[in-house]
């Protein structure tokens, strides 16, 4: 165990954060068992990283371990606990978990036989707790760790400490709350350099080449995620690659599957598998016509990519209206639930109308409808039910 410390303590050291998400306050650490899933490139890592950091110190209470670390490959979970436990610890955090076979199962004798142990636990978005060989969805809570808010990317460029606002607060006051917050930033000066490289925190390495590790970053996600959890073969995996490309340049799509599926060459119900899977990999967002029941092999009505920055990897300049709407719904989805609308584009919480759009959109799809607005871009401030598009990115 004395190298597995080691490095642990070599890992800690060389953590130099350039910015503190707030979410880390928001999580319960203390929880006996806890996921925190997340697309690849969102900071997880990071973030357990810098928690421990401020929390543990130089401890040896506290454990951190990578799966996809080669020196672990003679360990078993449950040894490495054991002996951690042994040792006086009392909190192990076990990263890329999906890379490690067997996962659930020894997660679950590490918490019958080490009730007094925290375990936190980090992997893909796909992750399916409930699908392992052992349940841990009862013994467990489970965190979603989003890219960077709108609001995450400018405290971070101008070094302040914006508020998270609620979407009641929003439709209710946003007059307020806009002028409020146009007093210490211009907030469409810098909206568009989010919308084009500011959701994943690696753009602080620089945005020069950072289309190039997005690409990197998905082909991961494809061939290694989804090809380990989801099982896909290595070989369809170029289809799916022309499936986000196509989905890319149409995007928001509203799908004819069966022309679809031709286009790749692959049969309806594969496509089908193949959409859900890229959703909970945190690259598409399928939209459901609100009302409606819908199964896993039912097709979606409208597909998204899942954030904006997404879209500029096979294009260097996108549809406004396809970056708007991508926008509203990337960022409305972090903690509402989001369906399109027969009139207007989307229903919140089954609670808010919104129709998306420019500065000049007017109230003619949605006239005369109970808590309709419009999400308006090129707004600094808005008037009545004409919401700034921008708002909506202080939602978390």
């Amino acid at each position: 165990m004395d190298e597995i410390y080691v490095e642990y303590r070599e890992t800690l050291q060389a953590v130099k954060p350039l910015f503190r998400r707030n979410v880390i306050d928001e999580i319960d650490w203390n929880e006996s068992l806890l996921f925190i899933v997340g697309s690849r490139g969102v900071g997880k890592t990071t973030l357990i990283l810098q928690h421990i950091k401020e929390t543990f110190g130089k401890s040896t209470k506290a454990l951190y371990v990578s799966m996809d670390d080669l020196s672990l490959s003679n360990y078993k979970l449950l040894d490495l606990a054991k002996n951690h436990v042994q040792l006086g610890g009392t909190h192990i955090f076990i990263d890329e978990i999906h890379k490690y076979e067997n996962w659930s199962q020894e997660l679950k004798n590490i918490r019958d036989k080490y009730k007094d142990l925290k375990v936190v636990v980090s992997g893909s978005s796909i992750l399916e707790i409930h699908k392992g060989n052992a349940d841990l969805s009862r013994r467990s809570v489970s965190y979603t760790l989003k890219g960077l808010s709108y609001r995450e990317f400018l405290n971070i460029q101008l070094k302040e400490n914006f508020p998270v606002l609620q979407l009641e607060d929003i439709v209710k006051n946003h007059e307020d709350i806009a002028h409020e917050l146009s007093a210490k930033v211009k907030p469409l000066e810098h909206f568009s350099a989010y919308l084009k490289h500011g959701y994943f925190p690696f753009y602080l390495e620089g945005t020069k080449n950072y289309h190039q590790k997005l690409m990197n970053v998905l082909n991961v996600v494809l061939e290694q995620d989804m090809a380990l959890i989801e099982a896909i073969d290595l070989i369809k995996i170029p289809k799916i690659r022309r499936l986000i490309y196509l989905l890319s340049v149409q995007s928001p799509y509203q799908p004819n599957i069966t022309k679809l599926a031709e286009a790749i060459e692959i049969d309806r119900i594969t496509l089908l598998n193949y959409l859900n899977s890229l959703q909970k990999a945190s690259v598409l967002f399928l939209a459901r016509m609100n009302g409606k029941f819908y199964t896993q092999l039912t097709k979606p009505d409208k597909i998204y990519l899942q954030n904006t920055n997404l879209l500029y990897l096979s294009q260097s300049v996108v549809n406004v209206g396809t970056l708007r709407e991508t926008f509203f719904v990337n960022q409305l989805s972090s903690k509402y639930s989001i369906k399109l609308a027969p009139k207007g584009d989307f229903i919140v919480d089954d609670s808010y109308l919104f129709e998306v759009g420019g500065a000049t959109k007017s109230f003619k799809q949605i006239a005369g409808i109970e808590n309709s607005f419009l999400a308006l871009d090129e707004l600094p401030v808005g008037i009545n039910n004409k919401i700034p598009l921008w708002l909506f990115g202080f939602l978390y």
